[in-house]
């Protein structure tokens, strides 16, 4: 290692994910059902609010708690939602950004940070960059949350149970009763819940249901990359116990400094446009996918996100299932990469219909080969 370069770096590596990126770049005409994206554009609605931000000459810096009006939007809704909660907010660069600051607000070298495996990729490197230790819970085979293997994880030195649902990489919602339960568990314990949210909008079955509602203290992030496209766009809010959210900010004024101001005038109209029929057009393609892969993989159908996680075939690891699958032109994701295990990979339905076919046929194939 370069003798410039900080130790703390060493303890995590780079995104596995970016590796398919870069592979799919090589490719001629793959069959891509690697990206954690939506396939749909950004509505109009919210390209011109921020076109007229720009030409208004909305383009410096904002507050680092965010513009005005965007913030007070979001306040209101996160009090309807929460009547009775005392919950400050503030906007954040994509809720990568929220999620960065969460663990260098709260995790100190040492501390624990508990999640379930699989897990979103960043979770680890995170809780490793603040020097804390990252405690995995396996979810296998159902992905479920399990509140007593939850609370089988906490020691003296938990900081933090990190919860998502509907999750990346499996797509699989948490049931409201163990949400509950593990809001419970946190309070009881006094350590941190951080619940992030980015794919509560891509909820298939049901209704949504947050951990906050019975955690006043739970810190959430959330959005608009995922429900309305703007992945580019780096705009998340987060909300929680007014000084953990002052001690965010505080970092967030000597790191991102704010999100960027004119996407935050588009994501003020992107409160006001509907999504229904877009998480309606996903819902279908979840349901065509499980339908077509289900009498050849093992799965747990999603309730939301835009993922699923099928096993490999046979006893072939998920690694070296992809491998085969990527030289056949389809690019996926390997399991390893979201887990300690490698006996499974990630699908995203976030593509054309004709792109699912494609890669349904080729995996129906794949799997009888």
């Amino acid at each position: 290692m370069h003798p410039w370069i900080a130790e703390r770096t060493a303890s995590f590596d780079s995104s596995g994910i970016r590796r398919v990126f870069d592979l799919a770049a090589k490719l001629k005409d793959p069959i891509n059902l690697s990206i954690g994206q939506p396939d749909f554009d950004v509505p109009d609605e919210i390209k011109d609010a921020t076109i007229e931000a720009i030409r208004s000459g909305r383009n410096a810096y904002s507050p680092t708690q965010g513009i005005a009006p965007l913030r007070d939007a979001v306040l209101a809704e996160v009090n309807e939602k929460y009547p009775g909660q005392d919950r400050d907010v503030f906007i954040s660069s994509g809720t990568s950004g929220g999620l960065v600051l969460s663990m260098l607000s709260m995790v100190n070298p040492g501390d624990e940070v508990i999640f379930l495996d699989p897990y979103f990729v960043m979770y680890p490197a995170l809780v490793r960059l603040c020097g804390g230790v990252p405690v995995m819970v396996d979810s296998y085979p159902d992905f479920r949350l399990d509140p007593e293997k939850i609370e089988a994880a906490i020691t003296p030195k938990t900081k933090m149970v990190l919860v998502n649902s509907p999750a990346n990489p499996t797509g699989v919602t948490a049931t409201e009763a163990d949400l509950k339960a593990v809001a419970a568990i946190a309070a009881k314990h006094n350590v941190a819940l951080l619940s992030d949210e980015i794919y509560s909008r891509f909820f298939y079955d049901g209704d949504f249901y947050s951990p906050a509602s019975d955690n006043p203290d739970a810190i959430v992030i959330d959005g608009f990359s995922k429900s309305h496209a703007m992945t580019g766009w780096r705009v998340g809010y987060v909300h929680g116990p007014r000084e953990v959210i002052a001690t965010m900010l505080k970092i967030q004024q000597y790191s991102f400094v704010c999100s960027p101001q004119p996407a935050q005038w588009g994501a003020l109209r992107a409160m006001e446009v509907s999504m229904k029929a877009n998480v309606d057009e996903y819902r279908k393609k979840r349901d065509y996918l499980v339908e077509q892969l289900s009498p050849h993989y093992e799965l747990t159908s999603p309730g939301g996100a835009f993922y699923l996680f099928p096993k490999a075939p046979g006893n072939e690891g998920g690694a070296a299932f992809v491998e085969r699958a990527i030289s056949q032109g389809l690019l996926i994701i390997p399991g390893n990469i979201f887990s300690q295990k490698d006996s499974h990979f990630r699908i995203s339905f976030a593509a054309s219909d004709e792109t699912l076919r494609r890669g349904a046929e080729l995996l129906i194939k794949l799997a009888k080969a």
